[in-house]
């Protein structure tokens, strides 16, 4: 009787959420519909307006739809946050330079969460949009290094009277867990081939290895001198002048940041908003037209085309077996997409776009295949983003032609395992212990709870050196380049995409434009539409997914703060399996 009275009421709880959950997909299609009954369905653009950037937002590859969103009224439809992608930020800055309604850009600019070859993307475009004749002001209460180098190529850049810039150059942070593993009995077993394969490191040592910290130091002293050199062509200071100041911290405040000609002048926020109304031709009170990248979007249509196409395909996140999501690289869906493009008469070529620090093996060899039967067929073209390191560039080796952005971190040609063995922990922390009864010898070859004996090792640690081989002679191929040379720069180090030009890893330096613009060339194609795949999952499909993984994920998240990253990574240890190709951590540079 207990039982059935606990289902009974399970099954009654579920039917309550389920009712209370449609309610509000109902609820938030209705206030939708009344306020695209109330508002139009396309922002007024007035003949002389500004666009106006705030970059607030993690910036995805792709603008991502919402299942609805709520405008109550005036004051929110100002304030609420962008949420358009890296594709839809740079297409909107590109209609806007020969867009006769827009006069201007306002940069309106705090902490920008986005990696750096992001921002250089960005960073260029805004360039041709200032080249065109076109002014750009960018303003902001506090810069971060981040924000200022975007804010670097405005015309003016202002800066609150008792705001912040704090310049001091880049850093990354990586934090070890040896010794908290050891006191919890936790012993990391390691498989890996490449000296500089440094993934496993926080597992099995207290600091960087030599190695690891050299890649590291001349990584991003390569994306600083990337930056450096941008920064100082955009406002006229000497690169020497810019170090000198970092390593002696001048910079650290607004009115020193004035002084030192990094910003041109202190102003509050009604002074710039003056200037903007100078600059427009407006009297005192009048209100400046402002449009956001959001609404910005809706007043134009992207050039759609018939007939012959590029696919542009975005892999974007870690590279996983199975399907994944719209933020992972799923070998399953992705091997799809490229045979669909590939069997499509209608795509001439196709444009891999990939921002992704690797992840299976597996899964990457998969993706790999489809990618080389592709490019005997029509033109494959990559386009790197933030990163296209590790199982990343597996993916990436056998196109026609390679681009990547001078501060992309690719290469990490490599590839390792960790296994954990939980005995200590479970027998001398809890006092729990495991029994087994096996078949053969080495029936519980892989059990996290009993270490590997040296004959299993040895056949895991086979097992990677054969999955190194293999990955280097897919670049080899691909890069038109020898095993001994491949070997030479793989390792698993980490290279910039300007030191991956150096050494043969890439083709170009640029953008997704660029690469869109080789594989109309190498397709013989001068009228073509774009297609964007693969299809983004539906918005109801997102919206219920909240309810459940994704919001806890949100939760812990919120709970852990900084120390999320490598909570993550420890969990992943103990739920991966196979063999990894991936980038030694998540860098954060800031």
């Amino acid at each position: 009787m207990r039982n059935f009275f606990a289902s009974l009421f399970g099954a009654l709880v579920g039917i309550f959420l389920a009712f209370f959950l449609v309610v509000i997909i109902l609820i938030g299609i209705a206030t939708r519909a009344v306020h695209s009954l109330k508002e139009g369905k396309t922002p007024a653009l007035k003949s002389a307006s500004i666009l106006e950037i705030k970059l607030n937002h993690s910036i995805s590859e792709r603008t991502t739809e919402k299942p609805f969103h709520f405008k109550f009224d005036d004051e929110e439809e100002k304030t609420h946050a962008e949420s358009v992608g890296l594709n839809d930020i740079l297409a909107d800055i590109r209609y806007a330079t020969n867009d006769n309604n827009i006069k201007g850009i306002f940069l309106n600019l705090t902490d920008i969460p986005a990696g750096i070859a992001t921002l250089e993307a960005i960073r260029n475009e805004l360039q041709k949009f200032k080249a065109s004749g076109k002014f750009i002001i960018a303003y902001g209460v506090a810069y971060t290094q981040k924000s200022y180098y975007i804010a670097s190529v405005a015309d003016k850049v202002y800066i609150y009277p008792e705001g912040e810039l704090f310049w001091k150059g880049l850093s990354t942070e990586v934090m070890f867990y040896k010794k908290a593993l050891d006191k919890l009995g936790v012993q990391i077993q390691v498989f890996r081939h490449g000296r500089y394969k440094s993934f496993v490191e926080p597992f099995i040592l207290d600091k960087m290895s030599a190695d690891n910290r050299l890649q590291t130091k001349m990584f991003l002293s390569s994306i600083w001198s990337d930056l450096l050199g941008d920064i100082s062509a955009s406002r006229h200071i000497k690169i020497d002048n810019l170090n000198h100041m970092a390593d002696s911290m001048t910079i650290r405040s607004a009115r020193q940041a004035a002084k030192y000609m990094m910003v041109d002048t202190l102003l509050f926020g009604d002074q710039v908003l003056d200037k903007l109304r100078t600059k427009m031709g407006l009297s005192a009170n009048q209100d400046i037209p402002f449009i956001g990248l959001d609404d910005y979007r809706e007043t134009f249509e992207a050039h759609e085309g018939h007939g012959s196409k590029i696919a542009v395909v975005y892999a974007t996140g870690d590279i996983i077996d199975g399907t994944g999501d719209d933020g992972e690289i799923g070998s399953l869906r992705f091997s799809r997409v490229l045979r669909e493009a590939r069997e499509d008469d209608n795509v001439k070529a196709i444009v891999l776009r990939v921002n992704s620090p690797g992840g299976s093996a597996f899964a990457s060899e998969i993706i790999w295949r489809e990618v080389e039967l592709a490019k005997k067929v029509k033109p494959v073209i990559v386009s790197m983003g933030d990163y296209a390191a590790s199982g990343g560039y597996e993916i990436s080796c056998a196109a026609n032609e390679i681009i990547a952005e001078p501060t992309t971190i690719t290469g990490s040609i490599g590839v390792f395992g960790l296994l954990p063995n939980m005995q200590g922990l479970l027998n001398d922390k809890l006092g729990i212990t495991i029994d087994t009864v096996s078949t053969n010898t080495h029936a519980a070859a892989g059990s996290i709870f009993y270490p590997l004996s040296s004959a299993e090792a040895m056949v895991l640690q086979a097992g990677v050196e054969d999955f190194y081989h293999n990955f280097i002679s897919r670049v080899a191929d691909g890069r038109k380049l020898t095993i001994a040379q491949v070997d030479s720069i793989a390792q698993g180090r980490v290279w910039t995409g300007r030191q991956a030009l150096k050494i043969g890893l890439v083709d170009t330096l640029g953008d997704i434009n660029l690469a869109l613009k080789i594989a109309a060339e190498k397709a013989h194609l001068t009228n073509y539409s774009l297609q964007e795949l693969p299809s983004l999952f539906n918005p109801f499909h997102k919206l219920l997914s909240r309810f459940s993984d994704d919001e806890e994920t949100k939760l812990i998240k919120e709970e852990l703060g900084n120390i999320y990253g490598p909570f993550q990574e420890i969990s992943n240890v103990v739920k991966t399996k196979d063999i990894q190709a991936r980038l030694p951590y998540n860098y954060n540079i800031e």
